[in-house]
């Protein structure tokens, strides 16, 4: 068991409001797995540990205790176009201007 890990992962989980049926569907693995991670009845493998960092937007070394959490301020802009997030760094450059 990698220390801190099931909480980690049962933390990120309700932060993103994932049930652990919807965790084990993107993870293809069955919602019992995703229970012994959380429990640290199991440990998951490196692809999965993988996949994990990428639904839950950190690094693996975050989930293995390496690295510090991520910034709660920060932003997901996966799902905008390019579009939106030119207009978004627009403004925020604008927010940030001093004048």
């Amino acid at each position: 068991m990698i220390k801190g890990l099931p909480e980690k992962l049962k933390k990120l989980r309700l932060k993103y409001g994932y049930s652990q049926k919807e965790t084990a569907a993107k993870l293809k693995v069955s919602p019992s797995v995703v229970s012994g991670y959380e429990t640290g009845e199991r440990t998951p493998s490196t692809e999965v540990l993988l996949q994990l960092a990428y639904l839950y937007n950190c690094s693996t070394d975050y989930l293995l205790g390496k690295q510090a959490p991520p910034p709660e301020s920060a932003l997901d802009a996966s799902g905008l176009t390019d579009r939106q997030i030119a207009a978004f760094a627009g403004l925020l450059r604008v927010m940030n201007d001093k004048d």
